[in-house]
């Protein structure tokens, strides 16, 4: 038996909003280690940023 054209796998992504969709794929996610004052061990903080501002973070979290 032959595969329909009309069926699509189970597995395949189904974009709901196309611009959406585009959008979302702007952000990433920057991790920044830090030393904790308290316990001198590092501590990692995660944000979700623009893509085109991550530089601008990285250049003010340093401080």
């Amino acid at each position: 038996m032959a595969k329909d054209a009309g069926k699509v796998s189970k597995n395949a992504k189904v974009v709901k909003d196309a611009a959406q969709s585009a959008a979302s794929k702007a952000f990433v996610r920057v991790i920044v280690s830090e030393r904790s004052d308290k316990t001198g061990a590092y501590v990692f903080k995660e944000k979700m940023i623009h893509k085109d501002k991550v530089k601008e973070f990285l250049a003010t979290s340093g401080q």
